[in-house]
């Protein structure tokens, strides 16, 4: 018994041991397999990428090909000729684009004027008279309808005569409210306003006001003068249109009462500049025309027309227009007839 049973331990020993040596062999048997296959993956996509970069390059190499049969390999004298024709006419048009960069930037301000005039043309007017207004100032515009300034038909013939006076506005913050309307209505009855649509009024926005009411002028009216009086002063309109007559046809003209003064630099006083640092350590404004009563010629406020988006602007407006008077080749004529507060008898106009 012992016998048996040791011969069936040992073959039951021999058949296990084929068992575990047969299933490690396929195991590793697997391993080349997979290897082989990812590297033909490999190969395929090296292989694809080869094939599609031959292809571009294919393609690139038919459009150059294709492009430089079409370009002649010398040029004829005709095409040498008319390379030259466009060079000229290229370099033409740029120079004509510099000279009118020239003018615009100088504002036609000598002699551009049209040339070809119309015959039947209107003469033009020798004035166009602008009175600073506001909202609250109606008392003081009825004055001046009542004095110096004409009104009804005598303001429309003075109009045939060659001068234009108005009362100049702008709109309110609140655009249609009741200020508004009043001027409107105003305005329909005594037809004596220019109203500046662009223009908010307000104080701090003169010098805005200035650029919008020469702009406006200029287009409404072609005149020899151009004259910005302040609702406080009476004027002499007749010495006004007296002392402008004996200047016709000069252009560059910038009249006025000259002064000049102390740049106020401190924030909250009166006249307070918030642009002092670029007057200088002395703080003294230059030469310019008292905002009372200062005039232009034509060709002046044309210049302001054309470039008033480029022009710098201060807290005032004479000031400001003083410093555009400075950018361009003006002549700058002191009056003291035009200094509102002198004591001197003979003068166009004086505190009201």
């Amino acid at each position: 018994m012992e016998t048996l049973a040791s011969a069936m331990r040992r073959e039951n020993r021999r058949f296990k041991a084929p068992s575990s040596s047969a299933g490690a062999g396929v195991a590793s048997g697997r391993v080349p397999l997979v290897m082989a296959f990812l590297s033909c993956l490999a190969w395929l996509y090296v292989a694809g990428r080869l094939w599609q970069d031959a292809q571009t390059r294919a393609i690139l190499s038919g459009l150059l090909e294709k492009n430089s049969g079409n370009l002649p390999k010398v040029l004829s004298v005709e095409d040498k000729l008319r390379n030259l024709g466009c060079k000229e006419i290229g370099r033409k048009i740029v120079e004509a684009e510099m000279d009118l960069t020239k003018a615009k930037s100088e504002g036609y301000l000598w002699g551009n004027r049209t040339a070809a005039v119309d015959s039947e043309k209107k003469q033009q007017l020798l004035a166009v008279i602008g009175v600073y207004t506001g909202f609250g100032s109606r008392l003081k515009r009825n004055t001046f309808r009542g004095s110096w300034m004409p009104r009804g038909d005598a303001l429309k013939k003075l109009e045939e005569k060659g001068v234009v006076i108005r009362f100049v506005i702008g709109r309110s913050a609140n655009r249609g409210d009741t200020l508004d309307r009043n001027i409107d209505d105003e305005n329909r009855r005594t037809k004596d306003f220019l109203i500046l649509e662009s223009h908010e009024e307000a104080a701090e926005e003169l010098p805005s006001k200035a650029k919008i009411f020469f702009s406006a002028a200029v287009e409404a009216w072609d005149a020899e003068f151009y004259v910005k009086v302040e609702d406080n002063i009476n004027l002499d309109l007749a010495g006004l249109i007296e002392m402008l007559e004996g200047r016709r046809g000069n252009q560059g003209l910038y009249m006025g009462c000259m002064k000049s003064g102390v740049v106020v630099s401190e924030e909250g006083q009166q006249w307070y500049e918030p642009e002092w640092w670029k007057f200088g350590d002395s703080k003294t404004y230059f030469r310019h025309a008292s905002g009372s009563l200062f005039i232009l010629s034509n060709n002046l406020a044309r210049y302001i027309n054309i470039n008033s988006a480029s022009l710098q602007s201060y807290a005032h407006d004479d000031i400001s227009v003083g410093s555009w008077m400075m950018g361009v080749n003006a002549t700058y004529v002191d009056d003291d007839r035009l200094c509102c507060g002198s004591s001197r008898q003979e003068k166009v106009c004086s505190n009201a």
